[in-house]
């Protein structure tokens, strides 16, 4: 939090360097962001391999019914730990691994 009464007042030169010095680090944080949110997509892709099923529109029904028999869904979910993870379910009738 900024505090507003004991607030050092700096020439504009040594604003600048100071906010050099920030900017470096900014920099290095947002490399680092990338690089970590590259290897979350990098992440393999986990099957679903247990049948699912809702209260949907049309009654109970499965993830299949409930996507339009869509052949991918990749929702973003979290795993029993409350990691957020995301997920690949490829349906039914493909066999894990093709």
């Amino acid at each position: 939090m900024i505090n507003f009464d004991n607030h050092q007042i700096v020439s504009k030169n040594e604003w600048i360097t100071a906010r050099k010095i920030l900017l470096k680090k900014e920099k290095e944080f947002t490399a680092l962001r990338d690089q970590i949110s590259q290897q979350r997509g990098d992440l393999p892709w986990g099957a679903v391999d247990k049948e699912y099923f809702f209260d949907g529109p049309n009654g109970r029904e499965t993830l299949s019914d409930l996507f339009d028999e869509r052949s991918q869904l990749i929702p973003k979910g979290r795993d029993e730990d409350g990691y957020d993870f995301p997920m690949r379910w490829v349906r039914h009738h493909y066999e894990y691994g093709k």
